[in-house]
């Protein structure tokens, strides 16, 4: 059985996911997702990271972040779990051009004050 995750990890896995996010869409366009199968799965794909992790840090830490739209970022998880039939390319492109970024930063700061600790 493994041990559970603590914060500082299930934040370094969303660090890590967006990371690779970046480094999969750097010098691509919104129509390499739509082109692009393989592209548009891992991109999903760690985008479900992202939700995911999100969703398993704890009530104590998401209660003491509200600035992180937590509810976004978990929902968009769900849509691409529950709804995979229908993904929108549009909207995941959104996702990674506008809401990665802030999110990168608070999860950069909140790694960074716990490193404080």
């Amino acid at each position: 059985m493994r041990s559970p995750l603590n914060d500082k990890t299930k934040l370094e896995h969303i660090q890590n996911a967006i990371l690779t996010i970046e480094e999969y869409v750097d010098g691509k366009i919104f129509e390499d997702i739509v082109s692009d199968k393989i592209l548009r799965h891992a991109l999903t794909w760690n985008v479900q990271v992202i939700g995911e992790a999100s969703n398993r840090l704890s009530k104590e830490f998401l209660e003491a972040h509200p600035a992180t739209n937590w509810r976004g970022v978990i929902g968009m998880r769900h849509v691409l779990v529950h709804d995979y039939y229908q993904i929108d390319e549009d909207e995941l492109w959104n996702v990674i051009e506008k809401d990665l970024p802030p999110l990168k930063a608070q999860i950069e700061q909140y790694l960074s004050e716990m490193d404080e600790q």
